[in-house]
């Protein structure tokens, strides 16, 4: 089905750049949205872009025209209490919105990103499936609860839509960076004093980028897709780069209490200094007591998914960063 035309949002941001790459390797022409003034990155260059706002769907209708496919990767992706409105706007509504003027255009199918966050954490020792599903009731968690209320939305639409839940990416290319990649810089930098208990599931972006593409093809729609790649303690993640900075890991265990207190302070400093992304991010936080575990079973028999070692996903990461230090 490569050769048909595919409209992809979130081409700017770090998933959404891969997932352009990807799918124009595979021969799809792709059309990407952007917003005026965004930073379009050169080696997108085979995009054809046009510019638009999640929050205005109904202005995409004409853009979306001659398209038979939709990938829609764009988010807003933060934890700053100043923009929970915009979280709200772009992720929930704007994505009904998106996919209402897919129809209307034409579009034949959508593949939506959504997160493994709306699966939970591991329960009972037992990593997360599709079959299972979050609730979160934490009001401070209002990215997260976009993404649940953004695959009900997805789920209602009248679009054949087929669900990704990537767990943690990382990889080369995340300039913003995304709150996974600063984890990553403050290691690099010595800002990383303490750690606590818990895990995460880490995926090579590349591969999830790969896995939207296989999506278009093999993807049933109104099924998810869980996208991860190693189940790893967030000690684990340390030491491995610990070994890759050339630097300590953390060995003071922060406890749970403390690090909820912290986040408190931190949400409440954001409050007062409008627009600051907190350092200590309350959603982040009441994650980490958990282990953010999940199994890609599904997305492995079905859409061929295949993710590579995230040993080596970090190291790609780490080498970029360093390059853009050094630029």
């Amino acid at each position: 089905m490569s050769g048909e035309p595919v409209f992809l949002t979130g081409a700017t941001g770090f998933v959404g750049g891969h997932v352009a790459r990807a799918l124009l390797d595979a021969g799809y022409p792709v059309t990407a949205l952007a917003r005026r003034g965004s930073h379009r990155p050169p080696e997108l260059a085979g995009c054809r872009w046009v510019e638009g706002d999640l929050r205005r769907p109904g202005e995409l209708v004409g853009q979306l025209e001659g398209c038979r496919y939709l990938v829609h990767v764009a988010a807003c992706y933060s934890f700053a209490p100043a923009r929970r409105g915009e979280i709200w706007a772009t992720n929930v509504t704007g994505t009904a919105g998106l996919l209402e003027a897919a129809r209307l255009a034409g579009v034949e199918r959508a593949v939506v990103t959504s997160s493994s966050a709306t699966a939970g954490p591991a329960r009972d020792g037992r990593p997360a499936t599709e079959a299972d599903h979050a609730d979160p009731t934490d009001s401070s968690a209002v990215y997260h609860r976009s993404k649940v209320e953004q695959e009900r939305a997805a789920l209602a639409s009248r679009l054949p839509v087929v669900l990704l839940l990537p767990t943690t990416p990382v990889g080369p290319g995340d300039r913003r960076p995304t709150p996974t990649g600063k984890l990553i810089v403050d290691f690099m930098h010595g800002r990383m004093f303490g750690y606590v208990p818990g895990g995460m599931n880490l995926v090579p972006v590349e591969d999830v980028a790969r896995a939207h593409v296989l999506a278009l093809s093999r993807g049933r729609p109104g099924e998810r897709y869980l996208l991860g790649g190693d189940n790893r303690r967030f000690t684990e993640i340390w030491a491995t780069l610990a070994e890759l900075c050339g630097r300590p890991a953390p060995r003071l265990r922060v406890p749970y209490g403390l690090a909820l207190a912290l986040g408190w302070a931190d949400e409440l400093r954001c409050r007062l200094q409008h627009g600051q992304e907190p350092l200590v991010p309350l959603e982040g936080v009441a994650m980490s007591r958990h282990y953010m575990f999940a199994t890609s079973d599904k997305a492995r028999a079905e859409l061929g998914f295949a993710p590579g070692p995230s040993r080596a996903a970090l190291a790609r990461a780490v080498e970029w960063f360093r390059d853009q230090h050094d630029a």
